[in-house]
């Protein structure tokens, strides 16, 4: 009868080999082979050009299709890029490829490294939130009342249906004492409001409203704004103008602001990065940016690529920012708690 055995590598004293030295095995093939420098030159050409593309995205011209917007409003996820090479030069075996991957490692971790820490802390007096609620939901109270549960003092609602509106009103009237709706967009506050008025962004109908929010720690200017959508076309490519007019005028009238203490509540169509939003984001601070936790993606609600809800804010400190769960809408609600001098 034969007899079968099953082979094992085994060291000199009977026992199985080490990972170590497994892995010392592996480096000491690598350094024998003659073409690890010569392999992935390719895969290192592609690696220095994500690290180029991430550090330079401000000079990618947007007079073609509004590419450096399109480019500006995704670049957190080319860090996916990073992974993907390292697979492709592991396979390939190629020290060159792995080398220039620290490029784009070390670019993405100094852009978007900071938002994998959680910077939220404790604090804060009132506490915000906004949600394009979609002009289509099927279920404004369902959405209303999950709102209301929230627990916010102030609520910015967006592209409000005038014929959703009275359900709206209705489902969160017990919550809160004020409100006032403009054109497609309300606000919803347990403290009085006064010098309450649409914000005129060029559009030609109304997308955007201010009012002063009397606390009781201070008044703060509140802003609501729903800027134009963006699209992306074969024949046109981004097609961002009328939002980038729109954040044009709606930075205008916020640097006009006669209050010391402003909060800007919208979906704003764009994210931090976009420059065509550099109106408003150079005169304001992001909340998730300063007190978030991760990226607070907002949109689309089913798998959320893109934080284009914005809570921003002027002599206001954030003190924590997070995102709400979802509602019927195709946007998630996000939230922020600030501290009122």
């Amino acid at each position: 009868m034969t007899q079968e055995y099953t082979a094992h590598s085994v060291t000199a004293d009977g026992a199985a080999p080490r990972t170590g030295s497994r892995v010392r095995t592996l480096l000491g093939r690598w350094r024998r082979d003659p073409g690890i420098w010569r392999r992935g030159i390719i895969l290192a050409i592609l690696a220095v050009l994500v690290a180029l593309l991430m550090s330079f995205h401000a000079q990618i011209p947007n007079r073609i299709g509004n590419l450096g917007s399109l480019i500006e409003t995704f670049l957190p996820w080319f860090g996916l890029f990073v992974p993907l090479l390292l697979i492709l030069g592991l396979v390939r075996r190629s020290a060159t490829a792995l080398i220039a991957l620290l490029l784009p490692a070390v670019v993405w971790l100094n852009l978007f490294g900071g938002l994998l820490t959680d910077k939220s802390g404790e604090g804060g007096d009132l506490t915000v939130a906004t949600h394009n609620v979609n002009a289509g939901n099927p279920d404004p109270e369902g959405t209303a009342r999950t709102l209301a549960e929230s627990g916010v003092d102030v609520l910015a609602l967006e592209e409000l249906k005038d014929s959703a509106v009275p359900t709206y009103e209705k489902a969160l009237s017990d919550t809160y004492a004020y409100h006032s709706v403009q054109g497609t967009v309300g606000l919803w506050s347990k403290y009085p409001m006064s010098a309450t008025e649409p914000v005129d962004i060029r559009l030609g109908w109304v997308r955007a409203m201010r009012s002063t929010v009397t606390t009781p720690n201070g008044k703060v200017a509140v802003y609501v704004a729903h800027l134009p959508s963006v699209r992306v076309k074969m024949n046109a490519g981004f097609t961002a103008n009328q939002r980038d007019d729109s954040a044009d005028a709606l930075g205008e009238a916020i640097s006009h602001e006669q209050l010391d203490q402003v909060i800007l509540l919208g979906d704003l169509n764009g994210t931090m990065n976009d420059r065509s939003l550099r109106a408003v984001t150079s005169q304001m601070r992001s909340t998730q940016g300063a007190a978030g936790h991760g990226y607070g993606f907002s949109w689309p609600a089913s798998f959320p690529l893109a934080r284009i809800d914005q809570i921003m804010v002027k002599g206001v400190e954030p003190a924590s920012s997070w995102t709400l769960p979802r509602t019927d809408s195709d946007h998630l609600p996000i939230a922020a708690r600030v501290q009122v001098r």
